[in-house]
């Protein structure tokens, strides 16, 4: 009967991507890793350092397996650690997933020197006054009028969107992305307005119609799903 392989290694254009088997247990997979990467080091040339990435799927690692697994990789000449992907998430990573897909509603004023930060979503009623700052894992919804900062998609969503009643802002920032206020001449008073980042990773801002195209998900927050 032919052996059950723990660890499949396959190359890719980015580097090796090893998957390894979430049934059994921690320590057979462990020595079959550091078999199978020596196996297949000694069958390469020597090389540039290559980018590995470990997929373990349902299998939980704690803190210190997840070490032990980089620690393995490294060990190995020519090998660096990209990443170590699993399904599983811990109590404090779903907490924090809820709290990023949740809608924060606040209703007040951002005065000079205050700074509103949420985790997911914001709809805010009320302005951001200049030297105002409001931030977002998510989505910014203003009910008003924007004339200081606003930071969507903090955590490196650029699929964020922020959008004013009025958008007169000092700055705009999406992800790592950010847009200087406008010169004066162009910042005549306008309404309803979103800003988003473009294919060429620039924010665009346009009236809030174009985003049922360009975000459609944007609608499931319709009735609260």
């Amino acid at each position: 009967m032919k052996k059950r392989q723990n660890v499949t290694i396959k190359g890719t254009k980015d580097g090796l991507v090893l998957h390894l088997d979430d049934q059994c247990s921690y320590d057979e997979l462990i020595k079959e890793l550091d078999e199978k990467l020596s196996a297949n080091l000694r069958t390469q040339v020597e090389r540039q350092l290559t980018p590995v990435k470990a997929v373990v799927g349902n299998r939980y690692l704690k803190a210190a397996q997840r070490e032990e697994i980089k620690d393995l990789i490294r060990q190995k000449k020519n090998l660096s650690v990209q990443d170590i992907v699993t399904n599983v998430v811990t109590r404090e990573e779903a907490e924090q997933l809820k709290a990023e897909g949740q809608v924060v509603t606040v209703t007040k004023i951002i005065r000079s020197g205050q700074v509103l930060e949420v985790p997911g979503d914001l709809l805010l009623v009320g302005d951001v006054n200049p030297g105002g700052t409001v931030i977002a894992g998510g989505n910014i919804f203003i009910m008003g009028t924007l004339k200081g900062i606003a930071h969507a998609g903090y955590y490196g969503n650029d699929q964020a969107v922020i959008t004013a009643s009025s958008m007169q802002p000092s700055q705009l920032r999406i992800s790592d992305c950010i847009n200087r206020a406008p010169d004066a001449s162009q910042n005549e008073k306008r309404e309803m307005e979103c800003a988003y980042v473009d294919e060429n990773r620039q924010i665009i801002v346009d009236r809030l119609q174009v985003l049922i195209q360009l975000r459609p998900n944007l609608t499931s927050l319709e009735g609260g799903h």
